[in-house]
Parts: structure tokens; C-alpha cells; sequence
């Protein structure tokens, strides 16, 4: 499979990787504690901050042969705020990097990346990582990648640290299409084994490819101090690679109908607190709460963990999920 020139939409986020900075306040007494500073006008919206990177999510070191028949959507444009100089933290402080954020098509050169950041989401996906990594590479149709575009000072030497990295992703698997691959195998057997009785049935059919519209495994994952804005956007690219596949991807109709789908299994990275479940990413919580059903089992743990680490599947029809990222659309914009 592969495509012309990348025309995938290019919808993409200009700001600095970041929490917002507090207000600006000098103290001639200056401790080693957090430091933030903003401007005083209010009405300059700057995000800055510090930028946490994976240092396994490298990418490889050539790109794939481009894929030829499935068309993206339309191409992405970067969406540029004025930024200011940031600067290092005094002694012992973290590092400020300026850095544009971009949505990117699936690609080999993100394979690393996408495998690091699975793995250690969750103990669930430690074994599979590798070969789900691959398939969604493949499925370039449907997925998004969270790079950046690093903006060098005049003399600095480029550094391959800041570039190519995987600091997001999101994709869906058909599992009708993957049904023959080990990973795909591996994760229904997962989750039907751990699925109450009372709903097992319920999600033997969802799995089995049966149902009326097609049924895809949902993944995500993502550095978990990136801004609203850019989990936003993350989600509403998804939702695009899925609306414009159904019309525009290669393969004729019956390629476009398996990826018209209809319902999605997510399996979440989440953990208790005194008893208390919570998901690892926030925006999970919010398609649990659109779901049609979701249950949670614990996992085991992994060398170094001192926490038994848990997963909760969520399974949800279309009009769920969309309905839980308009509300996450309403969230990060304080709307609604």
C-alpha cells in the first residue's frame, strides 16, 4: 500500500510545550524552587514552560517508502503564536525549549517512538508494543503523530534530540481486518478473558467482526504534561483521518467500509488510590463516561514498580466517542 505526496491534513499546533507560566515576580532572595513568569499583559497568551522528553522515543533512521494509496486529508498548516525567548531556571532548574508541536502522518521514521511510549503506558501492552506499532504504521490512513519542529538559535548545532520524536499518537486497528495477526489475537484474548460474565457476550460480538459496521481497537498515547490544546487537537485529527477514510481511502469500497467504524475497544492505562480507580490520561475518563460499558482488572507488575498497575477496557459506539471529545473540545476551551 502506499500514497503520493503527503496531503493529509496539517492541522498543526505552534506553541511552546509547557504548563502555564505563573505571574512574573522578582525576589532578590531566589530559591532553588519552581519558577514560572509571564507577562504583565493579559492580553498575550503564552504558553512556556518545561518540556519533559522521552529519551527512547528516537526516531529510525530512514523513512519508509511513501505510501501510494491512501490519501490523507487535507494538508495540516501550522497555527503560529507570538512566542518570547525562554530561558533555563537557575542552578538546578529545568530547561525551556521553544518548540512548535506538529500533526504528522504515520511513518516508519516513528516506529521507536510509538513502540517507547506504548510500552510504558501500560504493562499491558509491553509484550505487543512492536508488532502493534507496525500495524499502525501501516494503517496510515487512520493515525496521527504529535512531533516538533524545533527552532534553532542562530549558531546552534542541530540536535537530533528535538527532532523526529514521538510525543503523542493516536490510531485505530480494525479488528476484523488484523484478526490473523498474533498482537490483535493477544489483546482480545485479554480482554475477554477478564470481562464479566454479565457483558462478555455483549463483547464477543463487537470482536468478532460481526456487527454491522466494523470494530477497531482505539490507541493513544502521549507524554502526559502536554497542553490541553494539543490532546484537543490530537483527538480531532483522529476524527478526521476516520470521516475522510470512509470517502477518499485506496482500496476500494471494501477497504473504505472497514474503516467506517462503528464501535471501539480502548484498553486504558489507569491505577487506584486508597481504592479509588483513575485513569493515567484524563481524556480516557471521559470516554469511560460516554461508553456503553467498561470494566477494569489489575495487571501484573513489571520490574522496577512498586504500585500494582491496573487497565480498564472502555467500549464505545461512534456516537460515544465523538460525544466525549465534543466534551473534551468544550473543557479545554471553557465552553459548554
Amino acid at each position: 500500500m502506499g500514497r503520493d505526496e503527503k496531503e493529509k491534513k496539517e492541522e498543526s499546533s505552534s506553541m511552546e510545550a509547557a504548563v502555564a507560566a505563573a505571574a512574573q515576580k522578582q525576589d532578590a532572595d531566589a530559591s532553588d524552587s519552581d519558577e514560572s513568569s509571564s507577562s504583565d499583559d493579559d492580553d498575550e497568551l503564552i504558553l512556556e514552560g518545561v518540556l519533559v522528553r522521552n529519551p527512547d522515543a528516537s526516531d529510525s533512521s530512514s523513512d519508509s517508502e511513501e505510501e501510494e494509496d491512501m490519501k490523507p486529508p487535507a494538508k495540516k498548516q501550522k497555527q503560529s503564536k507570538d512566542k518570547k525567548n525562554s530561558k533555563s531556571s537557575k542552578r538546578g532548574g529545568p530547561e525551556i525549549v521553544p518548540m512548535d508541536f506538529i500533526f504528522c502522518d504515520m511513518d516508519e521514521k516513528f516506529f521507536h517512538g510509538i513502540k517507547n511510549l506504548l510500552a510504558s503506558s501500560s504493562p499491558a501492552y509491553v509484550a505487543t508494543a512492536s508488532p502493534l506499532s507496525d500495524l499502525m504504521i501501516k494503517n496510515v490512513s487512520v493515525g496521527t503523530v504529535i512531533s516538533t519542529e524545533y527552532e534553532y538559535p542562530p549558531g546552534q548545532e542541530r540536535d537530533m534530540d528535538y527532532e523526529g520524536v514521538v510525543y503523542g499518537f493516536a490510531s485505530i486497528l480494525n479488528v476484523t481486518t488484523y484478526k490473523e495477526n498474533d498482537a490483535i489475537k493477544a489483546l482480545k484474548k485479554m480482554c475477554l478473558s477478564k470481562c464479566p460474565e454479565n457483558r462478555k457476550k455483549e463483547l464477543e460480538i463487537v470482536l468478532s467482526g460481526k456487527t454491522k459496521r466494523p470494530a477497531g481497537f482505539y490507541f493513544q498515547s502521549r507524554m502526559v504534561n502536554l497542553p490541553l490544546e494539543i490532546v484537543e487537537v490530537l483527538h480531532k485529527q483522529l476524527i478526521k483521518d476516520m470521516d475522510w477514510a470512509v470517502d477518499n481511502a485506496g482500496g476500494g469500497v471494501e477497504q473504505r467500509k472497514s474503516l467506517d467504524f462503528g464501535a471501539f475497544v480502548r484498553i486504558a492505562p489507569s491505577y487506584r488510590e486508597k481504592n479509588t480507580p483513575y485513569y493515567k490520561y484524563f481524556d480516557d475518563e471521559l470516554l469511560a463516561n460516554h461508553a456503553e460499558f467498561t470494566y477494569e482488572f489489575e495487571l501484573p507488575k513489571t520490574f522496577g514498580m512498586d504500585e500494582t498497575p491496573y487497565c480498564t477496557v472502555i467500549v464505545m459506539t461512534k456516537t460515544g466517542h465523538r460525544a466525549a471529545v465534543k466534551t473534551l473540545i468544550q473543557l479545554v476551551n471553557g465552553s459548554g
